[in-house]
């Protein structure tokens, strides 16, 4: 699944600015916020809220700013969240999906279609464009952490699905319901994950040439700068010259 790994790879070339970084930083203390909300507030009983602190600390994410994101839940914030997914099309018909977290329903979804509209796609129903992807747990680790059938073999043994190595690294996958249990088995074979999240991804991608992925960028860019938007991801295909490019 070339255009999730590709995404990646764009993310990484951009470079992140430190506008971006803060950015990034308040989105994973809200995901750890309402974790922790939802469960128990010790990361060791509560599997959504420990994927969430690994995340952050892939990531760089202080210390101090996990533990005061831990804080507030017990605090009493993070009540109003909601979780809603968008789905929809943007340039080319490449599905989008579009995951929120919330305090203000109507803020958000009027924000979404906007940001779709004036970048040449649109929103769906929900449900629209979701049945070309699966939910599924993705463990990332570098390419320096062993070769593929070093990998391939903690992987299977730790009970994931699959695995994909390149030069640039591995990328694990599993049930998104074993994610936890398959991402502690990688830790104790493998050392600490580069990411350990929960995703969508696609069954089947659309091409993209340079001024459709252009475009998607976008859309994209304008998605993720929104504040009530934690994670973007799109079915595109790109070609080596055209990532190259961007």
């Amino acid at each position: 699944m070339a255009g999730h790994s590709k995404w990646a790879n764009i993310q990484h070339r951009k470079g992140r600015q430190d506008a971006a970084r803060s950015k990034l930083f308040s989105k994973l203390s809200k995901e750890i916020t309402v974790a922790a909300k939802m469960g128990d507030p010790d990361p060791e009983k509560n599997p959504r809220l420990r994927l969430a602190v690994k995340e952050a600390k892939s990531q760089s994410v202080p210390k101090d700013v996990i533990d005061r994101a831990i804080k507030k839940s017990t605090a009493g914030e993070g009540d109003d969240y909601e979780e809603i997914r968008y789905e929809g099309y943007g340039p080319n018909g490449v599905a989008v999906i579009v995951e929120t977290m919330t305090d203000n329903r109507n803020r958000t979804a009027s924000t979404v279609r906007s940001t779709f509209a004036k970048t040449g796609g649109n929103l769906g129903e929900t449900g629209s464009v979701g049945f070309m992807f699966e939910r599924k747990g993705e463990v990332t680790y570098p390419a320096t952490v062993g070769d593929a059938d070093t990998v391939f073999e903690a992987a299977i043994e730790a009970g994931a699905e699959d695995v994909e190595s390149s030069e640039e690294g591995h990328i694990i996958w599993c049930l998104d319901t074993d994610l936890n249990d398959v991402s502690n088995a990688l830790e104790a074979a493998l050392g600490e994950s580069e990411s350990t999240k929960l995703v969508w991804k696609p069954t089947t991608t659309t091409e993209m040439d340079l001024e459709g992925m252009q475009k998607l960028m976008k859309l994209i860019d304008a998605l993720e700068d929104d504040d009530d938007v934690q994670r973007v991801t799109a079915n595109f295909e790109a070609s080596e010259e055209v990532m190259e490019q961007l």
